[in-house]
């Protein structure tokens, strides 16, 4: 198999980025103990740390038992964000400043969900704490969520099947799709993030031990049915070994006659919301997440007629 031209496809801002990143959270980092990857990552994240917008403020409190981070805002529906992390690494701070531009862009409330990390806290611990959370938060409600965040909001869209969550945007998220074939074997080697990468990753969530084919709460493409979800945004990065994901899950919604929209972030890496600020490409995207949030949170369709 030919290796991707990432020369090509990859543009000079977002190379930039990449060389930052490499200099924060070297390519080698999983191979080292959890406890150095978090620390590592928290480093990188403090990094890229861009702020808050004017006027946002953020309390951290307990939903459910969990611990979460409220940004106050108006509107009548409520924004759960779910960071990503492979299910091993961020937190509250990690994602921070994101949810901190989603608050100042749509106006909404935005509610970071500091969900239980493995090893220490394997599958299902982090999809319970999501779901709990998603139960507690009255009104009408949009998921949004990040890689493994991303994962995360889909599978308790599947779980709840709750009116009440009227859309889910979900970024670059790995949803459980076939890992010998496609962006899988195509990108396996991508800057970023690579099909070793998740492989690690997913022995740690799930302590070593293969999860049972058709789980739904661990990959959502392998449901069955694809009934009563809500609207659906699903960003694929273009040099992400995770992007088939998005394109195939907004298929398998559209095909049960669901509202879904996939769309690929065209030269853009795995980890890219840490570039909104840096790399045109990214900032264009981060602006279509917002804009989709907010018109979600109006139970509004934005992208016209659906196949």
């Amino acid at each position: 198999m030919t290796e991707p031209d990432y020369q090509a496809l990859i543009d000079a801002p977002t190379w930039a980025f990449i060389r930052a990143t490499d200099d924060a959270y070297p390519p080698d980092t999983a191979t080292l103990t959890v406890a150095d990857q978090r620390r590592i990552y928290d480093h990188m994240c403090r990094a890229f740390f861009r702020g808050y917008p004017a006027g946002v403020t953020a309390v951290d409190e307990t939903l459910a038992g969990v611990a979460c981070r409220r940004y106050p805002g108006a509107g009548s529906a409520t924004v759960i964000y779910c960071h990503g992390g492979g299910f091993v690494v961020g937190g509250l701070h990690s994602h921070d400043d994101v949810c901190a531009e989603i608050r100042g862009t749509t106006g909404l409330t935005v509610i970071s969900v500091d969900y239980r990390l493995a090893p220490e806290h394997p599958h299902p611990a982090s999809f319970d704490d999501v779901v709990a959370v998603i139960r507690a938060v009255p009104g009408p409600l949009v998921l949004a969520g990040d890689s493994a965040g991303g994962n995360l909001c889909a599978a308790a869209a599947h779980a709840l099947r709750d009116p009440r969550i009227l859309g889910q945007v979900l970024i670059y998220p790995g949803l459980g799709g076939d890992r010998t074939k496609g962006s899988y074997a195509n990108h396996a080697h991508a800057p970023m993030l690579t099909k070793d990468d998740l492989e690690f990753y997913a022995g740690i969530r799930h302590g070593g031990v293969a999860p049972a084919p058709g789980d739904p709460t661990v990959s959502p493409l392998q449901d069955r049915d694809f009934n009563r979800l809500p609207m659906t945004l699903a960003i694929g990065a273009e040099c992400d070994p995770l992007h088939d994901d998005a394109p195939a899950y907004a298929a398998a919604i559209q095909k049960a006659g669901g509202r879904a929209h996939a769309v690929t972030a065209t030269g853009l890496v795995h980890g890219y919301l840490r570039a909104r600020a840096t790399v045109p490409r990214a900032a264009e995207s981060f602006a279509l997440i917002t804009d989709t949030i907010a018109a979600f949170a109006r139970d509004t369709w934005p992208f016209g007629a659906t196949p």
